[in-house]
């Protein structure tokens, strides 16, 4: 018997995917080539739209081991530039700082609760289709063998098999020039200035945390987390970087020492991570889907860490993907409503690239890189520019084409609380379930969702919002501020998206 779902890639997002096909009713098979989930270096944390759409389906709460919902952060960075959010009207960047493997751990326990099973050390090595399934070639611990499934998603990665196999192109820009080094250290408690909270160095000053301290030469990052081993990283721009052996800590230290002009005499951990990147990629697939099988994450995109956009777009492609995939498995999807995950998404990839390589530019050394870099912070006095950059770093800018009409409509849905008859209830909580839901409607509204019932679930709590159409994956399908609004325009909305009646 086919199974529904096979998922090549048991990292963030294929989890995340897996776990939105199982609040749909949707068994999905994930398929990880490491036989354990095992600590490692990638991703420290979570930033932008991302954090609240966790919040949306419970897991926030899971992940940050806080009862309350996510808050705004303060400030953050764009190229090594401080950037000053509490200033801000609108402070659209939540950030979680939560390593990978703890996301992951997460993600896991809920995909498997809502029906998925995992394959450890079992990897993606072929795979055929037709019409109607696809078969997918597998090598375990036991051998290899073959699975036929409806539909197969790739999210292994940035050197995916599955995008290989389908000979999809992957164009972009490769660096081969910028080397990256990282160490989890101890600092002399005399290093550590009491105001900033970052490194007071002799003859050098006061290195600030967090923040990509840039020089002529380089680039030095000191981050102090308060619950996690402390980091020490590097950029520098060196073409003959060795790439084959072993890092080492005085190999950091060396480059500490070229870049700001003195020795930090700090500590690698017992256990501390070595890791040493040379050159970078930015690069976008071509396309997104080959008939029954789809791209998602980093097998569709790559691009520099500046800024940690990574998970933010790689777990919405996820979300995105994975009310669309049940939607078309289950029998109730409009024609064409799997085709537009490419369009949604893939633009999205395009920008976090662009932004991405301007952070690298302005980073980079360079008397002219210093004179932009001048003029850049002129810019960002201006609050304008300061919720710009804000509102693309977090996605707060991101519009969907889903109709013409209310200005909400293609927009991530706002933070609301619902006055509902038990009591105040936050849009968060209604969301868990991962259904489509309709807001505010009064009666005739009411009426005429009600032949989706199935697929869609009507809200009577009061709020102060316009009656709005949720997709699943957080954003408006349709709203009205009219307190009479016109039935078939929701029923065409709703046809649109959710298909016909039953």
């Amino acid at each position: 018997m086919p199974v529904d779902v096979v998922i090549a890639g048991g990292g963030p997002n294929g989890l995340m995917l897996a776990a939105e096909l199982g609040l749909a009713g949707i068994r999905a098979l994930v398929l990880e080539r490491e036989p354990e989930l095992v600590p490692r270096h990638r991703a420290n944390g979570l930033i932008g739209q991302v954090v609240r759409l966790l919040d949306r389906r419970g897991l926030y709460q899971r992940l940050s081991g806080s009862p309350g919902p996510p808050e705004p952060v303060p400030a953050f960075v764009f190229g090594g530039f401080p950037l000053p959010l509490a200033e801000l009207d609108d402070n659209p960047l939540y950030a979680l700082g939560v390593p990978q493997h703890r996301v992951e751990q997460v993600l896991e326990e809920r995909a498997v609760e809502l029906g998925a099973e995992v394959r450890r050390g079992h990897e993606l090595t072929g795979l055929s289709q037709d019409d109607d399934s696809v078969t997918a070639e597998v090598a375990g611990p036991d051998g290899e063998y073959r699975l036929t499934t409806r539909f197969l998603v790739g999210a292994d990665g940035g050197r995916s098999t599955t995008r290989k196999l389908l000979s999809i192109g992957f164009p972009g820009v490769t660096r081969e020039n910028v080397v990256s080094r990282v160490a989890h250290v101890t600092v002399p408690q005399e290093l550590l200035d009491e105001r900033s909270g970052g490194l007071d160095l002799p003859g050098y000053g006061v290195v600030p945390p967090f923040l990509h301290h840039r020089t002529e030469r380089g680039v030095v990052t000191f981050a102090p987390w308060p619950d996690r081993p402390w980091m020490v990283s590097t950029m520098e721009w060196d073409p003959d970087a060795d790439d084959q052996a072993p890092m080492t800590l005085e190999e950091l230290r060396a480059s500490v020492r070229r870049v700001l002009g003195v020795d930090v005499p700090f500590q690698a951990l017992p256990d501390g991570h070595l890791r040493r990147v040379v050159g970078g990629n930015t690069r976008v697939a071509e396309r997104y889907r080959d008939r029954r099988v789809l791209l998602v994450g980093d097998s569709a995109h790559v691009h520099s860490a500046l800024g940690g956009p990574g998970l933010n777009l790689g777990l919405q492609d996820a979300v995105n993907l994975g009310w669309k995939l049940a939607a078309e498995l289950r029998g109730w999807a409009p024609p064409g409503l799997l085709d537009t995950y490419e369009p949604e998404r893939r633009p999205l990839a395009e920008r976090v690239a662009m932004h991405t390589q301007a952070q690298s530019a302005l980073l980079s050394p360079g008397p002219e890189i210093t004179a932009l870099r001048e003029l850049f912070a002129e810019l960002l006095r201006d609050p304008g520019t300061v919720q710009h950059l804000a509102n693309t770093m977090s996605g707060a800018d991101v519009r969907y084409d889903l109709g013409d009409g209310h200005p909400l409509v293609g927009r991530w849905a706002p933070d609301l609380l619902l006055d509902a008859p038990t009591g105040p209830v936050r849009l968060a909580e209604l969301t868990a379930t991962g259904r489509p839901l309709l807001l505010g409607a009064p009666d005739p509204l009411a009426d005429a969702a009600r032949g989706w019932a199935d697929r869609v679930d009507v809200v009577t709590a009061k709020t102060d919002a316009p009656a709005m159409l949720l997709r699943p994956d957080g954003y408006v399908a349709w709203a009205s501020d009219s307190p009479a609004p016109d039935p078939a325009s929701l029923t065409e909305a709703l046809t649109r998206w959710f298909g016909p009646t039953r």
